[in-house]
C-alpha cells in the first residue's frame, strides 16, 4: 500500500456548513483539489431560500460554482473544473490553483452497519471512504464545521480538519487587550531621550527607542507601581511615538453621566468612548465588568448633554430563536425589547434619581426613548446612520461578514461601539478565534481611529464576582 503524502497534493471533501460559513471556501485551498458530494449540492439546494446571512452565503457559493462551469461538457466535469477559470477575482485573489470535482456517479462505500448511510453526514463518510480506497497514494481529507461528523470520521479512520481559515488567532490568549504594562526600568531608560510639553491643558509626552514597535494607535501604557501614570498611545512614526496623558475617570472630578470608572481598564474604556477622534471601540469582558453600562453612560453624556450625537442606536442579535423576529408582536421596536434587558438594567441604573417622584421618573425615561432606538440587525443592511452612537450588543455572535455589513453602515460623525464576552458564544460553528468580534478587535488594532480594551474586573456586585470564579 501506497504511504499517503499529507504534505502533498490533497483532495478535500467539503461537508455542507463549511460552504454555508464561508462562501470562498471553494478558493481556499490553494494548489489542492476540492471534492463536492452530491448530498452536499442537495443541502445548498435546500437552503438557498430566505434572507438569512446563510441564505445569502448558499446563493453566492452556487453563483461561484455556476461562473466555474461556464460552457463545461459533461466530460470536462468529470475531470474536474479547474478553480482558476473563474470570471471573477476570487481564485485569482485567493491563489487557487486546483480543481473541483463533482460526485458524478454512485459510490460504494464501508460503513459499519451502526452506521447506515440514509443521513446526510452519513452520506458524506460513505463518500470519503470511498474516495479513500479509490486513491490510495492521495490524502483524502474531510474539511467540516461540524465537531461530531469529524469525531464520526476519525472513528472511521478518515483524516478530518475543521476550517482553519476563517481563524483570526491561532490561540485566543493572543487577542490584543489594548494594554501594554510598561517595564520597571522605562523611566531609567527613557527619561534622556524623553521629550514633555502641555497644550491645552493636556501633558504630552514624545517616547523613542525599540520599545514603541510594540505599540498600536490608542493603546494604554500604565505601570502598577505608579497608579497616576496612565496614557494613551497618540501617534506612532517610525520608533518615536507621541503619547498623551489619560483623562482620570475614577475620581469625582470626572463623571460621564454621574457614573464613574471604578478600575483601571474602566478608565481605559471610558476615555475611548468619550473621544470624539475615536470612531471605533471594541470592549470585551466577561459578565458583570460594565461594558454596557459604561457604554450607555457615554453614549448619553455625548448625545442629551454635548449634543454631539442624534441619537443612541442599540442593537443585537437574537440568537436563542433565530434570526426572525417576526413571530413576536408590534413594531420593529417593541419585538425587538424582549431581548433588550441589559439596556433596560443599566438604564435604570443611570436614570435612577430619589428626587421628582414616579413623574419625574416616566418624563425622564420618555426623554430617554426618544433618543434611545432599538434596532434590528436584520434590517440594517443598505442603511446609513448619520451622527449616530451605534452599540453592537453581543459581538461575539456575528460572523466576520456580518460584522463588515454592520459597521459599514455608519456614516459622517457616527461612532461605532461592539460589545461582547467571546467566552460566550451561542452560534454554530463560530469559536473564539473565528468570532467576527475576535476579527475587528485584531483588524482595527493599526487605525488610529479605534481602541480596543478586555475588561477585567467584575463589578457588579460581591455574589456575581464570587459565582464567575468558582462556578
Amino acid at each position: 500500500m501506497v504511504k499517503k503524502d499529507i504534505h502533498g497534493k490533497r483532495l478535500f471533501v467539503l461537508d455542507t456548513n463549511v460552504l454555508m460559513h464561508d462562501p470562498t471556501a471553494l478558493f481556499r485551498f490553494k494548489e489542492h483539489d476540492i471534492y463536492l458530494p452530491m448530498v452536499v449540492l442537495e443541502e445548498l439546494d435546500r437552503g438557498k431560500k430566505g434572507i438569512s446571512e446563510v441564505a445569502r452565503n448558499v446563493r453566492q457559493v452556487s453563483r461561484f460554482i455556476d461562473d466555474l462551469m461556464g460552457e463545461a461538457s459533461h466530460a470536462d466535469i468529470a475531470r474536474g473544473l479547474p478553480l482558476d477559470a473563474g470570471h471573477f477575482e476570487g481564485p485569482a485573489a485567493f491563489g487557487a490553483s486546483g480543481r473541483l470535482h463533482f460526485q458524478t456517479r454512485s459510490l460504494t462505500g464501508q460503513l459499519p452497519d451502526t452506521l447506515p448511510g440514509t443521513t446526510p453526514d452519513n452520506t458524506i463518510l460513505n463518500t470519503a471512504l470511498s474516495l479513500q480506497k479509490e486513491r490510495p497514494d492521495q490524502c483524502v481529507t474531510l474539511v467540516s464545521k461540524d465537531i461530531n461528523l469529524r469525531i464520526k470520521a476519525a472513528v472511521l479512520g478518515i483524516h478530518a480538519e475543521d476550517y482553519y481559515n476563517d481563524q483570526v488567532l491561532d490561540d485566543v490568549n493572543l487577542l490584543y487587550t489594548g494594554t501594554c504594562e510598561l517595564p520597571a526600568d522605562f523611566w531609567d531608560r527613557h527619561v534622556q531621550t524623553m521629550d514633555s510639553w502641555q497644550e491645552e491643558g493636556r501633558t504630552f509626552y514624545r517616547i523613542s527607542g525599540p520599545i514603541t514597535e510594540q505599540w498600536h494607535p490608542n493603546q494604554f501604557l500604565y505601570r502598577p507601581d505608579d497608579p497616576a501614570f496612565v496614557a494613551v498611545v497618540r501617534e506612532i512614526q517610525g520608533d518615536t511615538a507621541r503619547v498623551e496623558m489619560a483623562r482620570d475617570y475614577t475620581g469625582t472630578r470626572h463623571t460621564v453621566w454621574g457614573i464613574n470608572a471604578r478600575n483601571r481598564e474602566q478608565n481605559f474604556a471610558l476615555n475611548l468612548l468619550m473621544d470624539p477622534e475615536v470612531d471605533f471601540v471594541s470592549l470585551v469582558g466577561t459578565a458583570g465588568t460594565g461594558k454596557t453600562l459604561l457604554t450607555l453612560a457615554a453614549g448619553l453624556a455625548q448625545t442629551l448633554e454635548e449634543n454631539r450625537y442624534r441619537e443612541i442606536i442599540m442593537t443585537r442579535v437574537t440568537v436563542p430563536v433565530g434570526e426572525d423576529i417576526g413571530f413576536l408582536p408590534g413594531t420593529e421596536e417593541e419585538k425587538m425589547t424582549p431581548w433588550m434587558g441589559a439596556l433596560m438594567d443599566n438604564l435604570e441604573v443611570l436614570t435612577h434619581s430619589e428626587s421628582g417622584g414616579d413623574w419625574g421618573r416616566a418624563a425622564t425615561n420618555e426623554l430617554l426613548m426618544n433618543r434611545v432606538k432599538i434596532r434590528s440587525m436584520n434590517f440594517m443592511r443598505g442603511r446609513t446612520f448619520l451622527n449616530r452612537f451605534i452599540i453592537l450588543d453581543e459581538a461575539q455572535n456575528l460572523t466576520a461578514k456580518q460584522m463588515k455589513t454592520l459597521i459599514t453602515r455608519a456614516g459622517p460623525g457616527t461612532k461605532v461601539v461592539c460589545l461582547g464576552n467571546i467566552a460566550q458564544i451561542d452560534t454554530p460553528y463560530l469559536t473564539e478565534t473565528s468570532s467576527g468580534l475576535t476579527y475587528v478587535v485584531d483588524r482595527f488594532r493599526p487605525w488610529a481611529h479605534a481602541g480596543h480594551v478586555t475588561l477585567l474586573r467584575g463589578e457588579r456586585s460581591r455574589l456575581a464576582d464570587y459565582a464567575s470564579e468558582t462556578l
